[in-house]
């Protein structure tokens, strides 16, 4: 059974009044093994923020199912969703997100002060996350004293702090410059290494030269997708690069 299974995803929105509607998502089906790194490209207005909020629980798609390791997010009452995401979910978005009141610690740990795990736990899963993500020393800063890429990485200690089954990513490497960029992205790398599956939207053929798979969506749907395999990172770049070009020329020339 594959971890999350995306079947016949639409998506359209009405505009005010119902005088136009907006077809973002047209028949998406994809589906994501446990252990995987996908990046999701696409130019602006493809569909990709559409359907990371759907597969991050934010939104409900107009037709289709999305099912997380068979469980379809159909079942899971609105009342419940905050739950279902907090438990399931680790998400990592271009901005941070992070409270600037909160202390670095205290950023890292919200999600499990929400799920009411003990002080015992939350230090033990502290410990052992900090220092694999380069933030040692900086837990008592707060985020207006640290840098681009160590907020950024503190945002992934957050989303991963609870041993999520899928971790979203949208734009991580946005913010940053690209010293911090490289280094993030070497970070999933190692953190999909070690067994985590992610999921990240991007708009860097770098950033999505990380991913084991690349989709790329054009006009709400999977128009074409790229193995890594046994390719080099610079081999998958350039082809990225080709493919990324060849959506813009309308799709000629992808094979």
């Amino acid at each position: 059974m594959a971890l999350l299974d995306v079947r016949n995803l639409q998506k359209v929105y009405t505009t005010r009044f119902g005088a136009q509607k907006v077809q973002a998502l047209t028949d998406v089906t994809f589906t994501v093994e446990a252990g995987e790194f996908i990046a999701i490209m696409g130019e602006s207005g493809s569909g990709k923020t559409t359907l990371l909020n759907i597969l991050a629980a934010l939104d409900a798609p107009t037709s289709g199912q999305v099912l997380l390791e068979g469980r379809s997010f159909s079942e899971v009452k609105d009342a419940q969703k905050a739950a279902f995401r907090r438990d399931n979910l680790g998400f990592v978005f271009q901005d941070f997100n992070l409270l600037d009141t909160f202390s670095i610690r205290d950023n890292i740990l919200l999600p499990l002060v929400l799920q009411n795990r003990t002080v015992a736990e939350m230090d033990r899963r502290l410990e052992s996350l900090v220092p694999r993500l380069g933030l040692s020393g900086l837990e008592c800063k707060f985020p207006y004293e640290v840098s681009g890429g160590q907020k950024q990485r503190t945002a992934v200690a957050r989303a991963l702090i609870t041993d999520p089954r899928l971790l979203l990513a949208d734009e991580p490497t946005g913010a940053l410059d690209s010293k911090a960029a490289t280094r993030l992205m070497r970070m999933f790398a190692e953190i999909n290494q070690s067994g985590q599956t992610l999921l990240m939207v991007t708009h860097s053929a770098q950033a999505a030269s990380y991913a084991s798979r690349i989709l790329f969506i054009k006009d709400g749907q999977v128009f074409h997708q790229l193995y890594g395999g046994n390719t080099t990172r610079d081999a998958l770049y350039q082809k990225i690069i080709a493919t990324l070009t060849a959506l813009s020329d309308g799709g000629a020339g992808i094979d």
